[in-house]
């Protein structure tokens, strides 16, 4: 079965779902928490086996998403053309199908979404702008960049995240599907991230966004983009986000880290995907070293303060930490939390992961106060 990557993501971060492990041959069960208003059920999972080798501490809830996610017997990534990665399944779908498998509702969004295309070098740059049903504005705005490792996922895969911003903050946030790897190479999908984060700034009033208000969120890949989009406004003297929250960035090329190590072979991200990606996205591998991919090379003074989001089972979690020390040491001011038994990509699971719907409203309340 292919995964159908237009498929919308509808998320839930209002339901409270709490996932438990339960002993071998227990069925899932629901119950009713009475310290809910709005009479939401919480709803019990076990997950089928023993935890990973690679992942002994994951959570009874994060291991339920991961077990489907191999259900799909999909082929490593790693071993796929870009094109074939492509149609491989998600976490989003494996979220998605475990919430059908257990009659998990999904309210309806709380945001009014249009898609927008602008010009790029060569090229077309496609937004999805999520505006909150409530209030009339200006709201602050929130640029946001999706992972992906520069080579595959969309706007939908990513939607819960954006989403969730949008909700959460009740800000206006354009979601960026800037152009992929290999199709285009370094450093395209750089540009394409600050162009649109240029556009964003000469079209916040006519989105009724507060133009005074922009800040950049990016997840994985993404958060790498977000980071380089500070730097180039920096270097170009035009606006700077009020804040940046980058959630598990990459933030350098080297592959030998502490985490690359521990969690080299863990899902949904391991280490040869990351070779792969490195592989699709550069045109030659000395280019890691460039400070757009190894952002601890750069030039880190004068950026925003700037908010960064980790996983416990994750390779990329030393770059986050590596980035945080780099951004303290050049007089940015850092707020970091790390998120124990969750793999990279949990950010957007609010829906079934109690780790994401926690790191979702503390991301929320780093821009809230920053758009004070």
């Amino acid at each position: 079965m292919k995964n159908n990557l237009l498929k919308p993501i509808i998320l839930a971060y209002g339901t409270a779902v709490f996932l438990s492990a339960c002993t071998s041959g227990t069925k899932n069960t629901t119950a009713t928490d009475s310290s809910m208003n709005d009479s939401t059920q919480m709803v019990m999972l076990k997950p089928a086996g023993p935890a990973p080798e690679w992942g002994k501490t994951i959570k009874p809830e994060m291991q339920v998403v991961i077990e489907k996610l191999i259900s799909y017997g999909d082929k490593p990534i790693e071993t796929l053309s870009a094109t074939d990665a492509r149609k491989n399944h998600t976490p989003t779908d494996a979220v998605m199908d475990v919430a059908k498998q257990n009659n998990i509702a999904m309210p309806l969004p709380k945001v009014d979404t249009i898609g927008k295309d602008i010009d790029a070098d060569g090229g077309k740059i496609h937004l999805r702008i999520y505006t909150p049903k409530v209030g009339n504005g200006p709201y602050p705005l929130i640029v946001y960049y999706h992972g992906g490792g520069f080579v595959i996922a969309n706007l939908d895969v990513y939607n819960a995240s954006a989403q969730a911003l949008a909700e959460q903050v009740g800000a206006i946030v354009i979601s960026v599907a800037y152009r992929l790897a290999p199709e285009n190479k370094f450093p395209t999908a750089h540009n394409d991230a600050f162009m649109a984060y240029e556009w964003a700034i000469k079209n916040a009033a006519d989105l009724k966004a507060d133009p005074a208000k922009i800040a950049v969120v990016g997840e994985s890949a993404g958060g790498n983009l977000a980071a380089n989009v500070s730097i180039m406004a920096r270097n170009k003297h035009i606006m700077l986000p009020v804040h940046e929250v980058l959630v598990y960035p990459i933030a350098q090329a080297n592959m030998n880290t502490e985490s690359y190590q521990m969690y080299a072979n863990a899902k949904p991200l391991n280490k040869a995907m990351m070779e792969w990606f490195t592989e699709k996205y550069l045109n030659s591998m000395i280019e890691g070293q460039d400070p757009k991919i190894s952002l601890i090379n750069a030039n880190l003074k004068g950026l925003p303060p700037t908010t960064i989001i980790t996983a416990e089972i994750d390779p990329l979690h030393d770059d986050g930490i590596m980035l945080a020390n780099k951004l303290k040491a050049a007089g940015v001011k850092v707020d970091t939390k790390n998120y124990e038994g969750v793999t990279h990509e949990f950010f957007g699971m609010s829906l079934l992961v109690p780790e994401a719907k926690a790191a979702q409203a503390y991301a929320a309340s780093q821009l809230k106060a920053a758009f004070k």
